[in-house]
């Protein structure tokens, strides 16, 4: 029996992931960073060896327009906030899945298939020819003469 329909490899996992992409409600971007810190007085208990710091305090930090803005949070709005965070996370993670099937699929679909008249081995590929100018950044090897088969001692122009 054939196939219904020619689907590329991953078709399902691709499907599976943009499916749960659609799920995601909303995302808020940036880091949580939870501090303790120290305040500007100079008798306060935080300046003290050791020192007690103020906090814990909850930092949300983005980038808006090319400046970095940080807000702090209360416990409220960080649990209020969580989902979206954790939304964010998940965002991330299922498009780097996706693009990696996405990936694995057309690697799949695009090797040739092995058929009997085609020789299978590496040896059958036509070798590689040599660069005539070098990459920069990239040394020239040392030339070996055919006739000798002894290293010259000098680069390649």
């Amino acid at each position: 029996m054939s196939k219904p329909a020619q689907e590329l490899p991953f078709a399902a996992t691709r499907r599976a992931l943009a499916e749960a992409l659609g799920q995601i409600d909303g995302l808020l971007p940036g880091s949580l960073v939870v501090r303790m810190m120290r305040c500007g007085k100079r008798n306060c208990a935080c300046k003290a060896d050791p020192p007690v710091l103020h906090g814990p305090y909850t930092q949300w930090t983005r980038t808006v327009a090319g400046k970095t803005v940080t807000k702090i949070l209360t416990d409220e709005q960080l649990a209020r906030y969580q989902p979206w965070f954790d939304n964010t996370r998940r965002l991330r993670d299922l498009v780097t899945k996706l693009e990696i099937a996405s990936l694995h699929a057309i690697t799949t679909s695009d090797q040739p298939r092995a058929t009997s008249d085609a020789p299978a081995s590496a040896s059958a590929r036509r070798p590689r020819k040599p660069r005539d100018n070098p990459r920069p950044g990239h040394e020239s090897q040392p030339s070996i003469s055919p006739a000798v088969g002894a290293h010259s001692g000098q680069a390649e122009p």
